[in-house]
């Protein structure tokens, strides 16, 4: 397709998929339309496994939605971008490890069979959406669009920009410049040198999964780092030029073993065991570690850039704690870091990197919320009028009535607009409560979200009052995607326990009117009644991932115990919904499936159909 054409009339489609957090993004001559993580339509938490067997399942649901939202067809779509480069992934990751499970990451036959399966994709593409679109199809490093997502839709003209992730193909950490529409590559570390899969190996000692690093960042908070900081500095070091080394012989990245781990440290928590002192000083070191790595890395970034800002990507840029850090002692003087800075945001990073890089488009999007989802008025009201009368009140004053419930006690899930893209409920799938009330974090832990009782929740503050409650030593963009934790000023340290971690500070969402009205005003209106100008805000789901649609809302309410779930002007009182409604819930099941939809047995994902030549006699056909 000619470029100047490209250029006059864009619809470009980003895709992520190659690992987890499968996801897709549409972008229409640099404005973004819509974005959308799989998992919120499948109901299978992060989408897929990181698999080797399974690079090449798509996710179509986000896909569909997008090309829905935009009311385009697939024929429209000019460019497609997918946020992986399959020949560096294999040329960079065969017999780097000392050891590897067999047909494992890291092992030829292992790397092969992905690599195939990956080179599946531009052809699935095509099918799924009717459109040979192979000649449309790029393939872009992963890093780049972590990158791309973080720069192209920030405020600055010129910014630092660092991406930090477990891996990409071969890279784990990516540093750069943008300028302009332009990314300047300045270095690259490569595998195993990786903080994020150094969090993932940890999080898997800790007893947390591959996906607990949260947990771990939350446990750290409760113990001492001096204890195990020397055993953690015989295999992560930094130096004060940025650079770090990880020593991939002691984390056995791709087996299952801790051996190594267990002689520094002692055995590995067993699932049901109890986290003594020894796992959470552990987990302090972790960070304390991670912190220093990372504010060495920034450091350097300043001096070889000498700009004013800074950009994050990737998912170790989802470190609320080291965040802060970077923005009050790394030398910048503000901070970026988008909603879904990990995995998923690639789908983002891959539609700019081609509407700025390659067709040379201007910046004309700063991403300042991240409501880019579906919305659901009309399915809304249709649940709702099937919803028992008595338990149905049309709100007269919907944020003063929920303040009023929220200031008593109760717990409210506020379902409404589109929904959040990234991890984050930002106020349009939320669990709200009241951050006065000290019981709150146990009753929410133990009764609500099925969680630890260390994890801490966040607040939502309104944005023109939160530098009285929190020690905020600079104002950023960022403040409204919850990716920075704050400590509380002195003298408001016991009138919000719910919100306050064990160390005194608080990951923070700073609400505005022009973003989101409905929520500010009920903020607004809880202030009125308590004086604080803050709720606590957590997602709203249970053991899963959040909602997406009005009747995954009012299931995850029924399941949890949430007391009220306020949607579409409307408030439910979820302990005077009887069996009626859970029948209803029973006989309209929810879109979900065990495994994410198209995608094949284990058996048929190693088989090689001869996709091309399938393609070719579908779209000459016609």
């Amino acid at each position: 397709m000619d470029r100047n054409t490209a250029r006059q009339d864009a619809w470009i489609l980003g895709i992520n998929s190659a690992y987890h957090e499968p996801s897709a993004c549409l972008v229409h001559n640099g404005k973004l339309v819509a974005a959308a993580e799989e998992e919120r339509f499948s109901r299978v938490r992060h989408g897929k496994p990181a698999d080797l067997k399974n690079p090449h399942w798509l996710p179509e649901q986000s896909i569909r939605y997008c090309l829905a939202e935009a009311g385009i067809e697939s024929g429209a779509i000019t460019e497609v971008g997918y946020s992986f480069a399959p020949e560096l992934r294999l040329a960079g990751n065969v017999a780097v490890d000392t050891e590897a499970t067999p047909e494992g990451a890291g092992t030829i036959e292992g790397e092969e069979r992905f690599y195939r399966l990956l080179r599946q994709v531009p052809q699935r593409l095509s099918l799924l959406l009717g459109q040979d679109v192979r000649d449309r199809f790029r393939w872009i490093e992963h890093h780049l669009c972590h990158a791309a997502s973080a720069f192209f839709v920030s405020p600055f003209e010129d910014a630092a920009v660092l991406s930090v992730d477990g891996i990409g193909e071969a890279a784990t950490t990516w540093l750069g410049r943008g300028q302009g529409n332009r990314l300047h590559l300045l270095a690259e570390f490569g595998y195993p040198n990786s903080l994020g899969l150094l969090w993932t190996k940890l999080s898997r000692f800790l007893g947390f999964g591959n996906y607990g690093q949260w947990k771990v960042m939350a446990l750290a908070a409760y113990g001492d780092p001096d204890r195990f900081y020397p055993a953690f500095r015989t295999f992560v070091e930094c130096d004060d030029s940025g650079n770090f080394e990880v020593d991939g012989r002691t984390l056995q990245f791709r087996v299952e073993s801790c051996a190594s781990l267990e002689r520094l440290f002692g055995p590995r928590c067993g699932r049901e065991e109890e986290l003594d002192d020894r796992f959470r000083d552990i987990a302090a070191a972790l960070q304390r570690v991670t912190n220093e790595a990372l504010l060495a890395v920034v450091r350097r970034l300043k001096a070889e850039t000498d700009s004013k800002n800074l950009c994050l990507a990737g998912g170790v840029a989802l470190n609320c704690v080291a965040n802060r850090l970077l923005l009050e002692e790394g030398g910048f003087e503000d901070l970026f870091v988008q909603p879904a800075a990990n995995d998923a945001g690639t789908a983002l990073g891959a539609c700019y990197y081609l509407w700025n890089q390659v067709l040379g488009g201007e910046r004309v999007e700063t991403m300042v919320h991240s409501y880019l989802g579906p919305s659901f008025a009309r399915d809304a009201v249709c649940l709702l009028s099937q919803v028992n009368p008595e338990a149905v009140a049309k709100a007269s004053n919907l944020p003063a009535q929920v303040a009023r419930l929220i200031a008593q006690g109760s717990t409210v899930a506020l379902f409404q607009g589109r929904m959040e893209f990234g991890p984050r409920a930002l106020g349009n799938r939320s669990i709200l409560a009241d951050p006065r009330r000290a019981d709150m974090v146990r009753l929410l832990n133990d009764k609500v979200k099925q969680r630890e009782w260390f994890r801490p929740f966040a607040a939502s503050v309104l944005a023109e009052r939160a530098c009285e409650w929190f020690a905020m030593e600079r104002r950023t963009i960022a403040d409204r995607f919850m990716v920075l934790a704050y400590p509380v000023r002195p003298e408001k340290l016991g009138l919000i326990p719910a919100v306050t971690h064990v160390d005194g500070t608080t990951r923070l969402q700073t609400v505005d009117r022009e973003n989101n009205l409905v929520f500010h005003q009920v903020i607004e209106e809880f202030a009125r009644i308590t004086g604080v100008p803050l709720v606590l805000n957590t997602s709203l789901n249970e053991s899963e991932p959040i909602v997406c649609s009005p009747a995954d809302a009012l299931r995850t309410c029924l399941k949890s115990g949430v007391d009220y779930l306020v949607i579409e002007g409307h408030i439910v009182d979820i302990a005077r919904c009887h069996a009626s409604v859970a029948a209803l819930l029973d006989v309209t099941p929810p879109v979900r499936d065990s495994m994410p939809q198209q995608q094949s047995s284990p058996d048929s994902a190693d088989a090689e159909p001869a996709l091309d030549e399938d393609v070719a006699a579908v779209f000459m056909s016609r």
